[in-house]
């Protein structure tokens, strides 16, 4: 298979998984909000954030290096990821161990400090099948993973219903985030061996290089937490559980959708890692393909998310998040910077600048918490919405100026004159119908939208398979 058929074929079997995972995901989301209410859905966000803690501070930036080195001509797969592998059990390992200690002293309830706990052994192995994602970007098969993950989503889904059903109470739904991640690592692990024998080395010469080289990239998966994550523990502390869960509801239908701009960038990042220093030509055709994807899937999701954030947060909270529709349509505007963010950062990785992108996020991250805990207290969920944004916008307006002073990168963005009007004309429908059925309105905009872009010429119809085309 061409490798431009296999990104295509990756591109829609993924998006398909992830799409089917992401409707699950909301549709959990919806039976938790109804059955915890505000302050309970708080609490689970609280501990959602704490898994993502986890996840920041025993990353060490394994992934993204490895994905990179995996990817070099040449390079002894089994070896590296063998080492990295080992290394990334290590760093999981001590988080479990440690976590029951710095729960003690948090102030929370017990209910939440036994669900942090969880959510501490739940990313044991969680973090151990991100490692091998690597092994599956390197050969184009990400569908597998995709796959897994579908697999244990619908297992986590169907573990929550029960436990909503039979009154099971908050620990049970915490609960079905280990059952989810453990199906994924075994799923993710068994798909491996077909392309590299994953076993533990203990290279010790050869971790002291890798870190040399990870660390900068794990330091920025700290940073990267406190501006993406520490909102919700700050709302958490300082105002309490019914504001984390308003906010959070607006925020997990968001948080839902960024996988799919970390997908597209992880799929072309071992191609743009290939080809950055032997052969531009082959890298900026990437690099601008992906630019102008990301550009045509932004505008309808922002233009959308404007005029029904109602219908949304009805749909997946239910009245009781009715606030959360107004945080909805601020968070929609980072939103879609992440999705640039995604791909500037990736410029900056497969470049070698991982510490000036550590730079860029400390910044961000110093920004972040700064402005939070100063408007948290008085403005509480609205005040961290408008942050979150001020964050994006200084990751991507920053990272984008190193691409370009660095690396000489410009983007470049074809028949954007016909996809601005694309997008205007469907705010034009979405605001003359607006009285119209949700579900309706929301799949006949998106249909005008992509029909005027077909149109108008501004996407040709081989474009998203010809993301990448095959190296000389």
């Amino acid at each position: 298979m061409k490798v431009a058929r296999k990104i295509a074929y990756n591109v829609l079997a993924s998006s398909a998984s992830k799409i089917a995972s992401t409707v699950l995901a909301l549709v959990s989301i919806g039976f938790i909000t109804r059955y915890l209410g505000k302050d309970g859905f708080g609490d689970y966000a609280t501990v959602l954030a704490f898994f993502a803690f986890f996840s920041a501070i025993s990353d060490l930036g394994l992934y993204q290096i490895s994905t990179r080195e995996i990817s070099r001509e040449g390079a002894d797969a089994e070896k590296i990821m063998g080492n990295v592998f080992t290394l990334r059990i290590v760093s999981a390992a001590a988080v479990v161990f440690v976590s029951p200690l710095v729960v003690w002293f948090l102030p929370y309830s017990s209910e939440v400090k036994m669900g942090i706990i969880v959510a501490g052994a739940a990313y044991l192995f969680s973090s151990a099948y991100q490692i091998l994602n690597g092994i599956f970007q390197k050969n184009l098969s990400m569908d597998k993973v995709s796959f897994s993950e579908l697999g244990g989503k619908i297992l986590q889904v169907l573990f929550i219903i029960a436990a909503v059903k039979f009154n099971l109470g908050f620990a049970w739904i915490i609960f079905s985030l280990l059952v989810y991640m453990t199906f994924v690592f075994f799923a993710v692990f068994f798909f491996s061996r077909r392309y590299v024998r994953v076993k533990l080395r203990f290279d010790w010469d050869y971790w002291k290089t890798f870190l040399k080289q990870s660390l900068p990239m794990g330091g920025a998966a700290v940073i990267t937490f406190l501006y993406f994550k520490m909102d919700t523990l700050l709302l958490s502390v300082m105002k309490g559980s019914a504001d984390v869960g308003v906010y959070n509801a607006a925020y997990k239908v968001l948080e839902n959708i960024t996988f799919f701009p970390a997908m597209i960038v992880g799929l072309v990042l071992p191609i743009m890692s290939l080809n950055v220093f032997s052969n531009r030509v082959e890298f900026e055709s990437v690099a601008n393909k992906t630019f102008k994807f990301f550009a045509i899937m932004t505008i309808p999701l922002v233009v959308g998310t404007l005029f029904l954030a109602d219908g949304i947060i009805d749909l997946i909270g239910g009245a009781g998040f009715s606030e959360s529709a107004y945080v909805l349509r601020i968070l929609v505007f980072p939103l879609a910077l992440i999705f640039f963010g995604h791909l500037f950062n990736a410029v900056l990785i497969v470049s070698n600048l991982q510490k000036k992108l550590m730079a860029v996020l400390g910044v961000a991250a110093f920004l972040n918490i700064g402005l939070n805990l100063i408007f948290i207290p008085k403005y509480s969920y609205v005040s961290a919405a408008y942050v979150s944004l001020a964050t994006e916008l200084a990751v991507v307006a920053l990272a984008a100026g190193l691409v370009v002073k660095k690396v000489k990168y410009i983007p470049r963005l074809e028949k954007k004159g016909a996809v601005v009007f694309s997008g205007l004309l469907m705010a034009a429908y979405l605001f003359a119908f607006r009285n119209l059925n949700f579900f309706f309105l929301a799949l006949s905009s998106a249909g005008v939208y992509f029909f005027l872009l077909w149109a108008t010429r501004a996407v040709k119809t081989s474009e998203i398979a010809g993301l990448v085309k095959k190296s000389q």
